[in-house]
Parts: structure tokens; sequence; C-alpha cells
């Protein structure tokens, strides 16, 4: 469907009559050029085609299997919600909503499997529920709200023997606390903040006796932030104590706990070495085995005799206390992308990937059955999304676990699956060329050859989150801004599609800005800084030459937030900062020679792309661009509203036409400026 946002001539002619005079006599009085154009036939807007949900599955985020049944928390889907799927009949039987949240990454049931709680991840704090409780003896009531812990995201639950209940997140501007909900009262307590450099805590089990907190600063490592820390919480005594091996030193969080008969299974998450896995003796916290993991997560822990099953970024691990070994778990060619969910049924495994599946796995053969969610029941709806690009008649949008690929010349829409997120994108002669986060460096889909996606380039994992790509066509190179979640600053990336070589250069502005943004021009690249910590250096613009890798020049914005997007027109920089600062650089005097402050079109990031002499930016609430000569403001689409799940995007095909989203749908626009800028 296609709409302009100003009166058209077809309006005009279709309203009729008196309804048709009047109307074009309220369009000649409101806009005389646009009254003359419409009377010569010509389009007086921008034109708007709708091309429907931009990315549609199941997304989910958790698991946790009580009985027969392996609930799955949905993620990034309207309405957030929970399913059951049942493994012995292998459909979806129940399900439920909750009122508040966008995903949910924390499930618990109490030792009877009565109630299965649920902790919510919610875009901003405040006093709506966090927590809900699901009676499953009646499945067909909904969730209810019970309250809110402090931290404005629930990462994990844990329920002790005795129905206490554990929570744990971060989030807010405080250190991650433990929190308790007492069933009895009906009372959300915090029982404090054990160590106020962490910034976000992802793991908590709890006994009777004690409950244990695991945390770090998986986002917003760096600088001050703290590592991997682990404590028990006395429940008697009410006190914190200190239980972390050694060893978890080096990464950057406790990523998992479990209680395991009478020993507490830890996990980490690493970084610049591979995660560690601690199995540690209830009655003696100062007793314990370690073992070195395979890859950089290790999490969802299941045991089976005495082998422990944890996922890793590329499949699953079976990790055999007698002898203390972890191994890759052999299953054929099945591909388990992102693992949510690894629980023990029987014998075998049920694995829960955010491809939308479940696989029940044999652990001794590495054979599998694999049921689609979609298929079985679960509900399929429009994602919030991650990047964008379009050209070769396809544009493409990131979602979890899938990219999207939207044929402009039969309207066909077709998942394709790829671990992780493909945070943003450029199509290359007919190629799509993906920065795929989490630590998955480049991927590249040619829809000619037919293969499936695949990675073309793999850099350090601690550079694991790619926010900015675009294509050098001096130098024929695919450009990749990115930032390191867990030791601070970023880096800049390179990929040669003809030769398929790559380059990294890790803190190109300082050691403690990311790269968030990047634009090119005549063979230089211009990157922009901003920075994961409250305080310290942000908004710094450098040129860099992407062959030498070195700098060639820098300037510093002077603004208090940092860079959200480049674009380059002419011998201008646009430089537009997170919450809507704008400053203009003349490449050839490297100097600023423009500055204003759109916060009222941009509230938080932002997206801009040079189109046939024009910049035009995108941000969460508005599509507008800029005059080439005055710099001045047009709106283009107000209240665009894109339902974007990590800053908003755009992008332009050969043909000139913009896509970006509009609500949850992918929207095409084509908008002709006037000569004059519009103004």
């Amino acid at each position: 469907m296609s709409e302009s946002p100003t009166l058209s001539r077809r309006v005009v002619l279709q309203a009729g009559g008196a309804a048709g005079l009047s109307a074009l006599a309220a369009l000649v009085a409101a806009d005389p050029a646009a009254a003359a154009a419409l009377a010569a036939g010509r389009p007086t807007g921008p034109t708007i085609t709708d091309l429907g949900p931009a990315v549609s599955q199941y997304g989910l985020m958790s698991a946790l299997l009580v009985g027969d049944t392996v609930y799955i928390g949905s993620r990034n889907i309207e309405p957030t919600g929970v399913i059951g799927f049942h493994l012995p009949t292998r459909t979806v039987t129940v399900s439920t909503e909750v009122t508040t949240g966008y995903a949910i990454q924390a499930l618990a049931a109490d030792v009877s499997g009565r109630y299965l709680y649920i902790g919510i991840l919610q875009k901003s704090g405040g006093p709506q529920a966090n927590l809900h409780r699901w009676d499953l003896q009646t499945p067909e009531l909904p969730a209810v709200p019970i309250g809110a812990i402090g931290d404005r995201d629930v990462r994990d639950l844990a329920v002790a023997p005795d129905g206490t209940l554990f929570a744990v997140g971060g989030g807010s501007t405080t250190a991650p606390a433990l929190w308790q909900f007492d069933p009895a009262s009906g009372q959300v307590t915090s029982l404090g903040i054990p160590d106020a450099t962490s910034t976000l805590a992802r793991a908590v089990a709890a006994t009777d006796e004690a409950v244990f907190f695991g945390a770090g600063s998986t986002l917003g490592g760096g600088g001050s932030a703290g590592r991997a820390t682990l404590f028990a919480y006395d429940r008697a005594a009410a006190t914190f104590s200190s239980i972390a091996p050694p060893e978890f030193a080096a990464d950057p969080s406790v990523r998992e706990l479990a209680i395991v008969g009478d020993r507490l299974v830890a996990s980490t998450a690493a970084s610049t070495e591979a995660s560690k896995v601690a199995v540690i003796d209830l009655a003696d916290l100062s007793s314990y085995t370690l073992a070195t993991s395979i890859g950089k997560t290790a999490k969802n822990i299941a045991a089976i005799g005495d082998h422990l099953y944890l996922a890793n970024e590329t499949g699953l691990l079976d990790f055999s206390t007698a002898t203390g070994t972890i191994t890759q778990l052999d299953v054929g060619d099945l591909d388990l992308g992102e693992i949510w969910g690894v629980d023990a049924h029987g014998g075998t495994l049920a694995v829960v990937s955010a491809y939308g599946f479940v696989a029940e796995v044999d652990p001794a053969t590495g054979t599998s059955t694999v049921t689609d969610l979609a298929e079985a029941g679960a509900p399929v709806s429009p994602q919030t999304c991650m990047g964008l690009a379009a050209g070769g008649g396809y544009v493409y949008v990131g979602g979890n676990g899938a990219i999207a690929r939207h044929s402009l010349k039969t309207g066909e829409v077709v998942n394709l699956r790829a671990p992780g997120e493909a945070k943003d994108a450029e199509v290359i002669g007919g190629v799509l060329y993906t920065g795929q986060y989490n630590s998955q460096g480049i991927w590249s889909y040619d829809p000619k050859r037919g293969e499936p996606i695949h990675q073309v380039a793999a850099f350090a994992g601690e550079q694991n989150r790619p926010l900015d790509t675009t294509w050098d066509p001096v130098h024929r190179r695919l450009l990749v801004a990115v930032q390191s979640d867990t030791e601070g600053g970023g880096s800049i990336w390179t990929y040669d599609p003809r030769t398929s070589t790559s380059t990294i250069a890790v803190n190109p502005i300082d050691d403690v800005q990311l790269v968030r943004a990047v634009a090119t021009t005549r063979g230089v690249a211009y990157l922009g800084g901003d920075n994961a910590q409250k305080t310290g250096p942000r908004g710094t613009v450098i040129a860099w030459n992407p062959i030498a890798q070195r700098e060639l020049w820098r300037i510093e914005t002077g603004l208090p937030n940092g860079i959200a997007a480049l674009a380059i027109q002419g011998r201008h920089l646009y430089a537009l900062t997170i919450k809507g600062g704008f400053v203009v650089i003349d490449l050839l005097q490297r100097s600023i020679v423009h500055t204003a402050d759109h916060r009222p079109l941009c509230p938080g990031f932002a997206a801009m792309v040079e189109n046939r002499g024009v910049v035009y930016a995108v941000s969460d609430t508005t599509l507008w661009r800029f005059d080439p000569k005055t710099f001045a403001v047009t709106v283009v689409v107000s209240e665009i509203n894109g339902a974007w799940y990590s800053g908003s995007h755009l992008n332009v095909d050969e043909r000139g036409r913009i896509y970006t989203l509009r609500g949850r749908n992918l929207v095409q626009v084509v908008d002709r400026p006037r000569a004059s800028g519009g103004h």
C-alpha cells in the first residue's frame, strides 16, 4: 500500500464535487507550491509503501523444563509471554501473556512444580511489575504480576526448596542487588549489593541455607567496571562472602549457576580467554574442581549421571565430572544456533534454539529430533529489529537468529537463519554483508548462488558488537564500527570480498571510546566515538586511513553525548549525537562549521545515510532530511516510530528508495526534495 502524507492529486479528484474543490482550496491556501505541483500532476510529498512485517517469527530468550513441558519465554514480539511445549506430543499446549516488558530471560519453578516464576526485561524502569507468577495447575488463567525488583531488568531467578524466590538483574544506575520475594508476605525486598563495581548480574541459585549471586560486567565493561564475582549470601546471618575461584578473575562475568545434588556448578562468560566451569562443594565452599571450557560462553547447565551438559556459542558441551574434562558434543550437521535452554528429560536433552525450534538430543549418540515451534503452535508475530540493508532486488532486516529477506519483485519474505543478530549490513554488488553480534564477525549471503549465509571474517571475541557498516568504494572494502562490551573501547574492521582478507584496528580513537559510526569518502574513513561508561571522553571524530590503519587527524565535537551516526555530503561530514546534538564538519578546513540541537526529532539513537546529494536521518520517532546548503531540517515522515531493538536504521537501494521501519513494518520511502531543499 502506498500513501502520501500530504494531499495528493488522486485524493482531490476522488473527493469529487464540492468536497474536491474544498480540499483543493485548502491545499492552495496552505501550500501554494504544492498546489502548483499537484495541478501539474507532480507528486507533492514522499510516497510511503508498506512492505509488511519486517521480521516475523517466534522469538525466544529462555526455557525451563517442568515435568514433561518445556516453558519458553518470548523475545521482542508482542504480546510478551510464555508458551509450554509438551515433549511427549511435541506440540504447544499452553500459553500465557504478561503485562509488561519486551522479553523474558528468566524462568524458575518451585520444587513442587506448581508455580512458574517469570522475570521481565524492560526498556525503562519504574513501578510496573517485572516479576510474574503463573499457576501451572490452572494454566488457562493468566500469569499475574507479583511485584518489582528495583533493578530494571530481571536476568535470572531461583527458587529455594522452602519456596522463597530470589532474583538478580541490572540495567539501573546502581550496581545490581540480590532480591527476594517471600510468597507468604508477597513482599519483594533487597538483600543488598554485594559488589559495587558490577554492572550486570545474570546468575542466581539457592538452597534453604544460602543464595549464590554471580555477576560482573558483560555489558558496559572496561574502565572501573568489575570482573567476574561470585558471592554466597548466608540467609540466617544476612551476610555476603566472596567464594569466586581465583581462576574466574580474568573473565568479565559469571554466566550461570545451578545446584546439582550437593554441589554448586558455576560457569563464566569469557572475553580474552576460554570460559571456566567450577564444581563447588556446598558443604565446603572453598573446595572445588575447575575445568577450562571451550569457547567464550558456558551456560544452561543440565545433569545426566556424572555428566554435565552446557551450551556454548557453537553447540553443546559435555563435562565429565569423573574425569574433569570438557568436550564438544558431536550432534552431526545440526546447527543449534544460539541456545537458550538445556534440560535433561530422561536420558535425552531438550535443547531450545533461538532459531525457533526444540531439539531432543541423545547425548550418547548425538542423534536428535527437531520440532519447529511455529509448526507446533507457537505464535508467530513481528519482532523488533536490528540492522537493515537494501539492494539487488531485496531488502534484508535483522532479527534474533534470523535475517528476513524481502523480495521487492514478488513480495516474498524468507527468514535466513543466522546466529546472533545482524546489527548492521550492506548490499554490495547484490551480495549481503553483515556485522554479526555476538562475536560472530562478518557474514555474507549471495542470493544468486543459493548458498546459506555464512561467516567470511572472524575477529577477536572481545570485539563482539558491530554497530555500523559502510562500503569504501575506493579501496573496495567493507568497513565495520565495533564496540567491546567486556573490555571497553572498540575497533574498526575491514573486509575485502575479492581476496577474503580482513583487518582489525583496536581502540583507534582511544582506550575507552568505542566506534559507534563510520562513514567514508575518497578513501578516508571517519570514525565516531562513544563511551559505554558514565564518565570519560566521548564524541570524538577521527579521520582514519583504513589501509595503513593510522589516524590522519581528529576533532572534538564538544557535545555531551557520543556520536550516534555519521554521513558525508560533498565536503561536509554530518555528525549526529545520541539525543540529537548535531555538528557539521568541513573536511577541507577540518573544522566545525555548523551546530544545532535536534533533540525534539532525536530523543536517543539515530542513523543517517546520503542519498542523491541529500543526507537523511531517522530516529526512533522521525524520518527527516538536511538541506545540503543550509543544513536546515525538513521532516519527511513524522511519527514513524520504528520498532528498533538496538537503535534505528535506514538504508537506500540503487534507485534511491529509502528503507526503514514504521512500527514493526518495513516501509519504502520515495522522497522528492525540491531544488531549494524544501524550505
